[in-house]
């Protein structure tokens, strides 16, 4: 089991709760980013915390989850693990404080903070469709995934609002991995007729995007329009930079503590489910 890591001190404010905070802190390109959104909320809130990661797998999940109830901590930010909700399950059970952040669940039990996704991926296919492309892929992150559920229910409506057909040729599971989205960018690109045009449900995936690309010797932007969902930093900086929906990462960080007092402070109360719209970056790898 992972060891859990000092608690995070809150300066001079007083000490109100002390919370866990378990989560894959390589999970995601944003992990650093949405640690110093909680860390900061937390600090102002005068509440401590102490960090587990996951290493998002829901095996270490439930040790590391177990860890922190043993330590008595007063709620549990939680960056679920993609597949079993088991650990959900247990928490909800057993009445502790719980907030899932960025990954929004399919249920109603828990209080929830992260991205709205639907809309946001329509707005993305909206706008390739607009620059005239008709052949629109999507790359998926995993298929346990609620997240990209809801992403790739974004695309069809994105497609259905351009007046385009859904062809499922031109959907490819990504396996929220660089690999496993370079894997689904050959067998897009590979097909016939071969997209214009790429939506990329995830940060990580965009690596092997741009990789495969690359290897192919195919030039992002002016051969292969490419957006995203999320704001690496290096996004901002490849040639051509990433057209992409930017999370709201400070805002989920400062929701999902605030829930989290919410609900330690008041347990009867109805659980939340808090949508936080992305900012659509407009830049060079769509092609305008």
């Amino acid at each position: 089991m992972t060891a859990l890591a000092p608690e995070i001190p809150v300066w001079d404010t007083p000490v109100t709760h002390r919370f866990g905070v378990a989560l894959g802190m390589h999970a995601n390109p944003y992990t650093g980013d949405l640690l110093r959104a909680i860390r900061g909320a937390a600090a102002r809130a005068g509440c401590d915390l102490m960090l587990a990661d996951t290493h998002d797998s829901v095996a270490e999940e439930a040790a590391v989850v177990r860890a922190l109830r043993a330590d008595r901590v007063d709620g549990v930010l939680l960056v679920p693990a993609p597949g079993d909700d088991a650990v959900i399950n247990g928490l909800v059970r057993m009445g502790v404080p719980t907030v899932l952040v960025d990954r929004i669940a399919g249920r109603n039990d828990v209080d929830q903070v992260g991205s709205e996704n639907i809309q946001a991926v329509s707005s993305l296919v909206e706008h390739l469709a607009s620059r005239r492309h008709r052949r629109i892929a999507m790359i998926t992150g995993a298929a346990d995934s609620a997240v990209s559920e809801e992403r790739t229910l974004g695309y069809r409506l994105g497609l259905d609002r351009a007046g385009l057909r859904h062809n499922p040729e031109l959907v490819a599971c990504g396996m929220s991995s660089p690999g496993g989205a370079a894997r689904a960018a050959a067998k897009l690109l590979d097909g016939w007729p071969s997209p214009s045009a790429v939506v990329v449900a995830g940060e990580s995936m965009l690596m092997g995007v741009q990789w495969e690309a690359h290897r192919r010797g195919i030039h992002i932007g002016a051969e292969l329009a490419v957006v995203g969902f999320g704001d690496m930093a290096w996004a901002r900086t490849v040639s051509p930079a990433i057209t992409t929906m930017a999370q709201p990462i400070s805002e989920i960080g400062r929701r999902a503590v605030q829930l989290l007092m919410a609900r330690a402070q008041e347990p009867d109360r109805r659980p939340e489910a808090v949508r936080l719209a992305p900012r659509f970056l407009h830049r060079a790898s769509c092609g305008c």
